[in-house]
């Protein structure tokens, strides 16, 4: 009965929040241009949610993804800037955030630094060498190349499902497929089961002879990675670069993985479960901005509704 509370307990939420905005906004909330305008608006965070639930099913997590997908952005805009070709400017961010993780991966792992203060740190980092090498200023659409930008702005034309004029932006596309990899990567895989064992006890899973260390380490370069792709579809989507650009996402992506736990049988991170979490937070966002509450009335809403999930989890573990 307890993980049955558990379970259900957030998804009825996320229920209820849809069925309020529906009778709030009957006449845009629901529509598929919103719905799917939700799903745009959501990528980035969806990109970096997935991906930090790598981390997170180790009993890990990555406090640095939201400056590592800012730096991305600004390299790949500087070098766009410069005059590379796109594909330098992309590779460049990609590497940079697959270094960046690799080295969380590094201080965890190898070191032994607590992930709370190694990451911590990096956060740092991080934000410190975007506003170094763009000396703390927004690259804008004028140095942004017409392709790259455009991919954002892109879609594939849904008028043969009836809905004429509207298009699934390449972004959503583009997080579906990063979702559907994590996804599959921890579900499906040797790799994904021996990142859950290392979660549930990591002694005991270096006793039955997995490498532990090893795996943290790619684990968060995942992470860092899944990071800087967020950071290149942000930076995409509004046509410029800032230092700061990413810093909300680090704080979303755990709230929507921890929302994401509390409907798992075992409260552990499961991807698809992170995807309801990200969605809750987007279609309150949505639903919020529509009816023209303050921002700031969100931010309060995020709160509340995360330690309300997980004050449920507590509980019923308490009493099971």
């Amino acid at each position: 009965m307890t993980n049955t509370l558990r379970q259900s307990g957030t998804f009825l939420g996320f229920v209820a929040i849809i069925l309020f905005f529906a009778v709030q906004l009957p006449d845009t909330f629901l529509t598929p241009r919103n719905l799917i305008n939700i799903t745009q608006q959501l990528s980035m965070l969806a990109v970096v949610a997935a991906t930090m639930t790598i981390v997170m099913v180790m009993n890990d997590f990555d406090l640095s993804v939201g400056s590592m997908a800012s730096l991305a952005g600004i390299v790949a805009a500087m070098l766009f800037a410069a005059d590379y070709p796109i594909w330098v400017g992309l590779l460049a961010a990609l590497a940079i955030g697959l270094a960046g993780g690799l080295f969380n991966g590094f201080l965890v792992s190898v070191v032994g630094i607590l992930p709370f203060v190694a990451t911590l740190g990096t956060l740092t980092v991080f934000s410190g060498l975007a506003f170094w090498i763009s000396d703390g200023r927004t690259i804008f659409g004028r140095d942004i190349p017409a392709e790259f930008s455009g991919f954002a702005r892109g879609g594939v034309a849904l008028d043969a499902l009836g809905l004429d004029g509207i298009s699934l932006p390449y972004l959503t596309i583009t997080a579906a497929i990063v979702i559907a990899i994590c996804w599959f990567t921890l579900e499906q895989t040797t790799f994904g089961r021996r990142l859950y064992a290392i979660g549930g006890n990591k002694e005991a899973a270096h006793l039955a002879g997995i490498k532990v260390t090893q795996l943290r380490l790619i684990a968060f370069g995942l992470t860092g990675l899944g990071a800087a792709v967020a950071g290149l579809m942000f930076a995409a989507r509004v046509a410029s670069a800032n230092p700061t650009q990413g810093s909300g996402l680090m704080l979303d992506a755990i709230a929507a993985v921890f929302l994401g736990m509390t409907m798992s049988r075992q409260g552990e991170p499961r991807v698809i479960f992170t995807l309801v979490g990200v969605l809750m937070l987007g279609i309150l966002d949505n639903g919020l901005t529509q009816m023209q509450v303050d921002s700031y009335i969100r931010e309060i809403l995020v709160g509340l509704i995360v330690i309300s999930a997980v004050a449920v989890a507590s509980l019923s573990k308490k009493r099971a």
